[in-house]
């Protein structure tokens, strides 16, 4: 039982101690950030110079990203003709305005507006029907245009 108490009430007891005696365990209380880190002065100040670069290029990247997300969005958006979005709009103009898409999606994008221009096409909706085969169908149509021909030359009238 006496275990259980301790148990319970000691890691409180622990906590609460620790934050009244708390200056006496730290002795490096003068030391600077940049002793601290085990670098001179100059040495921290640049590597916080490059801290700060550094994020500074991963929020540009960040931003392209987000742009060229938003321009495929709007592309789709005046594909289908649905309703634009503020914000995509904002998010271009926050890159620069001119934001192009990159290859990939650009190339994915050409390939899906081949399908659909192939699909809307008279064969191309044709060939979309399920038991249909084309080239019986064009064979089909080749020997009736002969028989035409055919009867149109034993034909006296003409």
């Amino acid at each position: 039982m006496a275990f259980m108490v301790k148990h319970m009430v000691g890691g409180q007891l622990k906590n609460l101690t620790g934050s009244l005696g708390g200056g006496e365990d730290k002795g490096d209380g003068d030391k600077s950030a940049a002793e601290a880190q085990g670098m001179s002065r100059e040495e921290y100040e640049e590597y916080q110079k490059q801290l700060v670069e550094e994020k500074m290029e991963r929020d540009a990247q960040f931003t392209q990203r987000k742009a060229e997300r938003a321009t495929l969005r709007s592309h789709f958006r005046d594909k289908y003709h649905l309703p634009k979005n503020e914000t995509d709009e904002s998010q271009i103009q926050l890159a620069g305005g001119d934001v192009e898409l990159p290859r990939e999606l650009a190339k994915m994008i050409e390939e899906d507006t081949e399908e659909e221009e192939e699909k809307a096409s008279v064969l191309g909706q044709l060939a979309s029907l399920p038991g249909l085969d084309l080239g019986s169908l064009k064979d089909k149509a080749q020997s009736t245009l002969g028989d035409i021909k055919q009867s149109a030359e034993k034909c006296h009238v003409m």
